[in-house]
């Protein structure tokens, strides 16, 4: 008989210019918790919290293969031309 398993884990989606949508559309055809679970299984996912976390350089890479032409700087610009358009949020 075969066995199921069933695995339980919160999903935590980033906030502020990281955010699902933020970095192109890559971020809404691979969701962050694909790529959390890729990084974790590989036990590549930063220790500490960077300016640039392990899976924003996971979409940079893939992004940098549906645009070699463009180079990382190029590539970069394309994935964040969204956020000049995102304003931190104020406290009130």
């Amino acid at each position: 008989m075969p066995t199921q398993s069933v695995s339980t884990h919160d999903i935590v989606v980033a906030q502020g210019p990281y955010a699902p949508g933020h970095l192109g559309e890559l971020t809404q055809l691979i969701p962050f918790d694909m790529v959390d679970q890729a990084l974790a299984e590989t036990r590549k996912t930063q220790a500490r919290l960077r300016d640039l976390p392990s899976r924003v350089v996971v979409y940079l890479l893939l992004a940098a293969c549906l645009f070699p032409e463009l180079g990382y700087p190029g590539v970069w610009t394309k994935l964040t031309a969204a956020l000049s358009t995102i304003r931190p949020a104020t406290p009130t």
